[in-house]
This record gives C-alpha cells, structure tokens and sequence, in this order.
C-alpha cells in the first residue's frame, strides 16, 4: 500500500498526456469526417470512390495493427528519404504525434459516417427553401445545415469519443507516457501490477462517466433549441 500511494502522483501524470492525445484525436478525426462525408456526398465520382476505400480500407485493420504499422512504417519512410536526399541522417519520429495521426484516422472513418448520415437525416426541402431565399452556400450551411448536422450527429459523435477515449490507452505501445505506461512502469517497479493497473480503469472510467454527462447535457440543449 506504501508503494502505491508513493508512485501516485508519478502514475496520475499521465492523465495529461491521456487527455491530451484524446483531445488532439479528436480534432483530426473530426476534421476528417467532415471532409469523408462531404467526399461520400459529393457529386465527383473520384471523390466518393476515394471516401469509400478510406472508411472501408481503415475499418477493416485492427486498431493496434494500424497504430504500430504507422508508427514503425513511417520510421522507416522517413529515414529512408533522409537516407536518399541527404538532407537528415536519422529522424525519430514522436509517439505523440503519430498517436494523434494514428487515433485520427481510425476514428476519422467512423465519424465520416456520423456526420454523411447526420447531413442526410436533413430534410432536403430545407436547403431548397434556403436557396430560394437566396442564401449563399456558406450562410445556408452555417445558418440551415450545420445547426441540425451537430444535433442530428451528437449520439453517435458521443459513442466515437467515448471509444476515443479508450483507444488511446493502445498508444502506451509506442512508448508514449500516458497513463497506461506509467502504471506499468510503477507495477514493474513495485510489483504490484494489478493495483496500479486498477487506478488506471477507474481514471479511465472517471473520464468516460464527465464526457458522457457533459455531452448528455449539450445534447438536451440542442434538442431544446431545435423545439424552439
């Protein structure tokens, strides 16, 4: 019990790290959809084929498969175009950022298809009505679409994060000192894996249970407002 609560703080430290991967993995994801649904939506055929193999191709491989071959792969990429142009001799790439890049990308399929079956659960008239008001396509998707895409997507939006979330306790393999690294580093120390491992689940679930209220409540909000 004495080892425990000495490396505490050392283990809790890595909640920023934690939650800071989340955040920035979401912000790619996000991004991502976006341009996925807009692609599936488009009117280009390159562009919906180009989605299409994205969100299929990315859901197919495991999450830690995809994280370990962008992680190692890049590695090599990158050092061999060093290698060739001269211009660096050897380049560790940071577990952060390819972390981001990786939980980005994996996530970035699923919320493609939030926001394309958020946009198509938009009654179509509405974009008719507004460009026959003759609102420009910016003031029609920021005043008409966008609105009703957030609420008609938050649900799902919420089950993406809260798996999210998750996801990036598989980043520790990289090296990345998150909080799941730490408490193996603590329990390899101290032998005692499983208490170290035990605080982790209940930050984990700490997270989990503020997101999910927090989002619950954004979520009456906008319902609230749409019945306005």
């Amino acid at each position: 019990m004495a080892d425990t609560l000495a490396y505490l703080p050392f283990v809790l430290r890595g909640i920023y790290v934690t939650v800071a991967l989340s955040v920035c993995s979401l912000l790619a994801a996000t991004v991502l959809g976006l341009l996925g649904a807009w692609a599936k939506s488009s009117a280009f055929s390159v562009a919906r084929r180009a989605a299409e193999t994205y969100t299929t191709l990315v859901r197919g491989i495991p999450d830690l498969v995809l994280m370990l071959l962008l992680y190692y792969g890049g590695q090599a990429v990158v050092n061999r175009i060093g290698d060739v142009t001269g211009l660096w001799k050897r380049m560790d790439l940071d577990p952060f950022t390819v972390a981001v890049a990786a939980i980005g990308v994996i996530f970035g399929s699923y919320m493609t298809e939030t926001f394309r079956g958020a946009y198509l659960s938009i009654p179509r008239g509405q974009g008719e009505a507004g460009k026959a008001l003759g609102l420009s396509r910016w003031l029609l998707f920021r005043l008409v679409i966008w609105p009703q895409l957030v609420r008609y997507a938050l649900p799902s939006f919420t089950n993406n994060w809260l798996s999210l979330m998750k996801t990036t306790a598989l980043a520790s393999v990289m090296g990345l000192e998150d909080i799941v690294n730490k408490a193996n580093a603590a329990g390899r120390t101290t032998h005692q894996p499983f208490s170290f491992i035990f605080i982790v689940l209940l930050v984990y679930l700490a997270l989990t249970a503020l997101s999910d209220v927090g989002l619950g409540m954004l979520a009456k909000r906008l319902r609230a407002s749409g019945r306005a």
